[in-house]
């Protein structure tokens, strides 16, 4: 299990590092289209039709590469205060239980998400005329990188090392 652990480590590793560059180039896409829309509309009178839609599709895609990235270094809401206190067994049991339910619901995001990607993959946006297969897209991808991601954390439990790996955000 600890080869298995070692080589998701790695991929998730390469995984996240491209979702990374993905959530800044998302935030570069909004920090840049905002101001121009906010330009076009007050100063020239005319904000571009495709900016607000170019900014909420990005700001999908931000969120649940975010979401991703941000998981291993523990940036999401954690109530560790009680689990942390409860001896090493139980404690590690709850740990495992909690991994199990978060694969569980990002289990459900993944298929579900998927599904409506496919469903409305045909429909196009109105101001850009984009698939509207690319803003569903965000949910099944970074569902399943958090799938990995907590698989990673789940395993590391199990085997005695998760506990630092989840705390440190390594």
């Amino acid at each position: 299990m600890l080869i298995f652990l070692r080589v998701l480590k790695k991929v998730n590793q390469n995984f996240l590092r491209v979702a990374g560059w993905g959530v800044v180039a998302g935030m570069a896409v909004i920090s840049l289209v905002i101001p121009y829309e906010v330009i076009g509309r007050y100063l020239l009178g005319s904000a571009p039709y495709w900016s607000g839609e170019l900014t909420v599709f990005s700001l999908v895609w931000v969120s649940m590469l975010g979401a991703a990235v941000g998981l291993p270094r523990g940036y999401q809401i954690g109530m560790t205060f009680f689990i942390d206190r409860l001896p090493d067994g139980i404690g590690r049991l709850v740990r495992i239980l909690g991994h199990l339910v978060t694969l569980l619901i990002l289990s459900v995001l993944i298929v579900y998400g998927a599904e409506q990607t496919i469903f409305n993959q045909k429909q196009t946006s109105p101001a850009m005329q984009l698939s509207m297969a690319i803003p569903y897209l965000a949910i099944p991808v970074g569902a399943m990188l958090m799938w990995l991601v907590t698989l990673e954390q789940a395993l590391g439990v199990l085997t005695g090392g998760g506990d630092e790996m989840q705390r440190s955000g390594e």
